[in-house]
């Protein structure tokens, strides 16, 4: 992550919160399926799809409080939807969750420090900062 194509660098932050949705996706339709199980897994399909949701939202932010909210929305889906995996863990729904619940806290961490990183910059520029993704691992 961090080269360019097409011109562009890559987000981590967008990167992952999309890659994390379509695994969110997958696991919601096979708990449906499979389980039967359709309350909590629309409740881990809604908060963990709206954290890229947001993210993305937040690149064509008004203003700067407006980026910081809605990061901070991003922040509040990643907590919720670690919430949501730990119980359907431990309520025995899924044993499958282990590496979405990481997923999660990386995410967690990720919307925290881009907003705190944020919050503390003096330019008036709004984009995601691009941090090393090794300090998440």
């Amino acid at each position: 992550m961090g080269e360019l194509i097409e011109g562009k660098k890559h987000n981590p932050l967008l990167d992952k919160s999309y890659e994390f949705a379509l695994l969110i996706v997958k696991f919601s339709r096979k708990i449906q399926s499979e389980q039967k199980e359709f309350i909590l897994s629309k409740q881990v399909l809604r908060s963990g799809t709206a954290i890229g949701a947001l993210s993305e939202e937040a690149q064509q932010a008004e203003s700067k409080a407006d980026f910081i909210h809605k990061l901070s929305i991003a922040n509040k889906e990643a907590h919720e939807t670690h919430y949501w995996l730990r119980l359907m863990q431990d309520s025995n729904i899924s044993d499958e969750v282990g590496d979405l619940i990481s997923k999660s806290e990386e995410l967690k961490a990720i919307t925290y420090f881009n907003n705190q990183e944020f919050k503390i910059e003096k330019s008036m520029t709004v984009s995601i900062i691009n941090y090393p993704l090794s300090i998440f691992h």
